[in-house]
């Protein structure tokens, strides 16, 4: 299985209009037909005016052959395209293989936040993953993780991982509370070692988001 995350940068003042031509025009042409829609958010705190939207695939030639079909329907070329693209800004594609699969939060309304962290070259990342895994047994006492990949193309040398919690004062009360656990403490004390970049962005989901 291989996921792609897009990330569209668009103009101030359009991130409404992108989300509306995602969830109406877009979902109704392309469906699950063309790779299936695994989350879409748009951003909340950190990077402004974006949406993020997952998709996955049985590989990395059905991806290629998929998408070569969507650009061959008319309906996308002749509705949704024309839609959005006075809107782009910027367009970036992060190729990814999953060490942890989505799985859907137990409860919808939430926020998702976003961590993207780049490892040191010759081994950094490993080396953070290794640590993160074990460790994240403990850390899911506090709250769980939606996924957890690496990324294969666009951003290469780089872990995201997802999380989601009902509010931003549980998502501080849960990131409190596992920095009181020695376990977790002791990750703190080595993890971020193997790191040259870490970003976080706080997302919420759009309508049609399986992930809500």
């Amino acid at each position: 299985m291989i996921y792609e995350l897009r990330t569209y940068t668009v103009k101030p003042g359009t991130l409404g209009d992108m989300i509306k031509a995602a969830s109406t025009v877009s979902r109704e042409i392309r469906k699950d037909d063309y790779g299936k829609l695994e989350g879409y958010w748009s951003t909340e705190i950190g990077p402004l005016n974006q949406v993020l939207h997952m998709w996955s695939y049985n590989s990395f030639d059905e991806r290629a052959r998929m998408r070569a079909e969507l650009a061959k329907n008319p309906r996308w070329t002749g509705e949704y395209v024309p839609l959005i693209r006075p809107l782009l800004v910027r367009q970036d594609v992060r190729l990814m293989n999953a060490v942890r699969e989505p799985v859907a939060p137990a409860s919808t309304g939430n926020v998702y936040e976003l961590r993207n962290y780049r490892g040191k070259a010759a081994g950094g990342l490993k080396q953070w993953l290794d640590a993160f895994t074990a460790v994240l047994p403990e850390r899911e006492k506090y709250s769980k993780i939606v996924g957890l990949w690496t990324t294969e193309a666009g951003q290469p040398n780089e872990a995201c991982h997802i999380w989601a919690y009902p509010s931003l004062n549980a998502r501080a009360e849960a990131r409190g509370n596992a920095m009181k656990d020695p376990a977790w403490q002791e990750f703190l004390g080595k993890g971020p070692g193997f790191l040259e970049e870490m970003h976080s962005t706080i997302m919420l989901p759009a309508p049609h988001s399986p992930l809500q």
